[in-house]
């Protein structure tokens, strides 16, 4: 693609999603939404594959039902309240609308069907934009409209959780993995939008930092399916290390930093009288944390086999960034330490 377009379609992408944090007016935060959505879709089809420009369609599709969704939900309030102002969400049924329509913006079971064979469709680093930076604005406007008193959010927090670990057991493709954890991820964070909008930021940026160090080391090592992991130590041994400990804090494994999110959120569960919705949460987890067990497995205790489609590669130099994902992973590994920081920084002042 030509460096020019691609600027101007980067520019596109972070405005639309920025202007988007500031917005208070329903219909000024469709139109953003829209501009970022226009501007990822030649992104996404700049590759001139079948698949590819079939899961751009698809997520156009989408996007586009989301967005009517939002703009006939945004719009239904305004009639019935006389206010487009986001904060000021006081019907129960634009709400549930807008709740929906940005559920099925990003991802959120039980509307995922399109994340999984989007995201698969799309190489690592189109994946990446898709798996982070198009979840930002969805979820900033769930924040800003403060939904409480519902169980809508607990439903879809707790499906998404169940979806994202019990669809994963069976899938060999990295992608499809990613998508499913990112489902779970958004479901966890869901679950505690309501009671604690700081922790759901907190779970927020937490995932960003984990996905983007496990996408870019998929990306360094060129792994698209499970077997490519074996490989793995011949391209780069000291991250085929570390790719496992990467690896199990997205699975919230303590002392690592996945851990603290999956802490404070069951903590705050707890707190608000929910002891079952903690608990059927914890299990879950369960089921992602096996998984990435076998991903580790998988990585750093098989061995590829000796035949010519197995042929070691050679370990050339390669010239490509580093940088991000040495940042990533150190944040992925270490800020467990920090969460008495975090604590002072939910707490009420």
């Amino acid at each position: 693609m030509n460096p020019y377009i691609l600027s101007t379609l980067l520019f596109g992408l972070g405005l639309g999603t920025t202007i988007t944090f500031a917005s208070s007016h329903w219909l000024l935060a469709w139109m953003r939404l829209e501009m970022n959505t226009l501007a990822i879709i030649p992104l996404m089809a700049q590759h001139h594959h079948p698949r590819a420009v079939e899961a751009t369609t698809k997520y156009f599709l989408t996007q586009a039902t989301a967005a009517a969704m939002l703009l006939f939900a945004s719009t239904t309030h305004a009639w019935l309240t006389r206010q487009w102002h986001i904060q000021q969400m006081t019907h129960p049924l634009p709400s549930t609308i807008l709740i929906l329509a940005l559920s099925l913006k990003i991802g959120l079971a039980p509307v995922h069907s399109w994340l999984p064979e989007v995201l698969q469709a799309f190489d690592l680093t189109t994946g990446l934009i898709l798996s982070t930076w198009q979840k930002l604005a969805p979820f900033a406007l769930l924040l800003q409209m403060q939904p409480t008193g519902t169980t809508l959010l607990v439903i879809l927090g707790l499906t998404s959780t169940l979806v994202g670990g019990w669809a994963v057991l069976n899938q060999t493709q990295l992608r499809t993995v990613l998508a499913y954890s990112s489902i779970a991820h958004l479901g966890w964070m869901v679950l505690v939008l309501q009671f604690s909008p700081t922790l759901a930021l907190l779970a927020l940026l937490t995932y960003i930092a984990m996905t983007s160090s496990t996408f870019l080391t998929f990306t360094l090592n060129k792994s698209t399916t499970i077997h490519s992991l074996a490989i793995s130590w011949a391209k780069s041994p000291a991250l085929t290390c570390l790719t496992p400990l990467i690896l199990l804090s997205l699975g919230g494994l303590p002392p690592l930093t996945g851990f603290m999110p999956k802490w404070l959120i069951l903590q705050a569960l707890t707190t608000q009288a929910l002891p079952c919705t903690a608990t059927l949460a914890a299990l879950t987890a369960l089921l992602s944390l096996y998984f990435y067990l076998r991903l580790s497995y998988a990585m750093t205790l098989t061995m590829a086999p000796t035949n010519l489609i197995g042929t070691m590669p050679w370990r050339t130099p390669h010239l490509r960034l580093t940088l991000p994902l040495a940042l990533f992973t150190m944040l992925t590994l270490l800020l467990l330490p920090l969460t008495p920081s975090a604590l002072a920084l939910l707490s009420p002042s």
